[in-house]
């Protein structure tokens, strides 16, 4: 098993991931990840894991996607027990695999979803269906959502509490919707702006640092002894939530003033620049590997 490598007298028990930007190479012009993820980033990893401490994926995809990035890197394999996993942005937690729902918080999103509506009337607007894919008003553009898109009436679409609501315009900007959700309040909502003009709407007091609270808890692991790696405005509250919170050197501003300290970016495999501080992995090759 690897040794964690202690640095001032402190190593983390609990590592939380997001993934896209973090672990994968983003395509950024086209607002999601390309799949992406190079050897030194999966090695370090890997030795994370051969530790034996707990590595929990965070982000804002939905569990059927994140499930599919955990085969992907390989982690149930690796892990001594099924994993916990942070999925939109908080709202979900579930253990895996298989997909097992442990916690989730949901809302009422009608008035949230029509306030944003009456402002930008032609987006396309997405539920999570768990295990499935997700319920729209609209065909999001390829490759932004996965599993099924079933096409649903907006009325229908919120029509009973959910877990998240995504809004997406491919006409905006990310700017467009950082400035409209603040002229907006979304009050009794969290939200969560990501590269495009992409718009995540969870339950107030919601956020991945919530949900790594939730696992924590169930863990008995104490949030000062986390270590967590983000780049998106999603990652804010986890970064300042974690004992010691990492950002992407390509995170926006207001993302990076929220850590304790800035990586390289995930082209220069941040990530694991970070990881290698307190596991150590074999030899690495630095090379990109496709994991579709």
């Amino acid at each position: 098993m690897a040794e964690p490598v202690e640095v001032s007298g402190w190593s983390p028990k609990l590592v939380a991931l997001d993934i896209d930007g973090t672990l994968l190479i983003p395509d950024f012009e086209r607002g999601f990840s390309s799949h992406v993820v190079t050897d030194a980033v999966r090695e370090a990893v890997d030795a994370t894991m051969a530790s034996g401490v707990h590595v929990v994926l965070a982000s804002g995809r939905a569990p059927l996607s994140m499930g599919l990035v955990a085969d992907m890197l390989g982690l149930p394999e690796a892990a001594n027990e099924r994993l916990y996993v942070v999925a939109s942005n908080g709202s979900v937690v579930f253990r895996y695999p298989p997909i097992e729902v442990v916690h989730e918080e949901t809302f009422d999103a009608r008035d949230a979803v029509r306030t944003v509506l009456q402002h930008v009337p032609d987006a396309a607007v997405a539920v999570e269906e768990h295990g499935i894919g997700y319920r729209v008003n609209r065909h999001f553009p390829p490759g932004e959502l996965d599993g099924e898109m079933i096409l649903t009436d907006i009325e229908d679409l919120v029509a009973n509490e959910v877990s998240r609501v995504i809004i997406r315009d491919p006409e905006s900007t990310s700017e467009d919707f950082v400035n409209l959700a603040k002229t907006l309040g979304l009050q009794g909502t969290n939200y969560f702006i990501g590269w495009t003009a992409w718009l995540d709407i969870a339950p107030e007091g919601v956020s991945k640092a919530s949900g790594l609270e939730w696992v924590c808890r169930d863990l008995g692991i104490d949030r000062s002894d986390v270590l967590a790696i983000g780049d998106g405005r999603n990652d804010t509250a986890m970064l300042s939530w974690a004992g010691r919170g990492v950002a992407m050197g390509q995170a926006p501003k207001e993302v990076r003033e929220a850590a304790d300290q800035v990586t390289g970016t995930v082209q220069e495999d941040g990530a694991a620049t970070e990881l290698r501080r307190w596991f150590r992995p074999g030899n690495t090759t630095r090379s990109t590997r496709g994991l579709r």
